[in-house]
């Protein structure tokens, strides 16, 4: 739940469009590193950002997550190819929970045999506190510890397909 929404928070990448086909190196068959996102009109209450990325196309499963990270100091630049492990000192101790079994980004690598394009939502939450939540956290407990800190929320939209 959104407690406002002063103004509608913008989401961009200089790596991909919303919807638009994700370049190799943000992917598993490439660097796998994680793309830069712009963030636009955050709000002036806003303490930290988390970012949950995930797979909208798994069988049986309605959004699989590929990354979680928060405590993000509020930027509207967050760069690419953040590092693994659990505590990131170059975004001054954000946390990274466990995605995908890692505690870093993982991006797309369906497996070759999958022809059909898969959609990875970045959703983006601006909150009005730094969580307090063991890098342990999966994506249940980080969604629960966001309940009434989220300020704004939007997402960017990426497509990956293997050839």
């Amino acid at each position: 739940m959104v407690r406002s929404k002063k103004e509608n928070l913008i989401i961009k990448s200089s790596a991909f469009v919303d919807t638009g086909t994700m370049p190799l190196e943000y992917t598993g068959y490439g660097s796998d590193q994680s793309p830069p996102l712009t963030l636009q009109n955050i709000s002036s209450d806003a303490r930290s950002i988390a970012i949950i990325m995930e797979d909208l196309d798994i069988p049986m499963i309605k959004a699989f997550p590929h990354w979680l990270i928060w405590n993000i100091p509020v930027m509207s630049d967050i760069p690419e190819n953040i590092p693994s492990g659990k505590i990131v000192d170059s975004l001054h101790g954000a946390i990274q929970g466990i995605a995908y079994g890692k505690h870093e980004y993982r991006g797309p690598k369906p497996p070759k045999i999958i022809k059909n394009s898969h959609r990875y939502r970045f959703n983006v939450y601006i909150l009005d506190a730094m969580l307090d939540l063991s890098s342990d956290a999966k994506k249940k407990k980080l969604l629960d510890a966001m309940v009434g800190h989220i300020l704004q929320e939007s997402s960017i939209t990426g497509i990956f397909k293997n050839q």
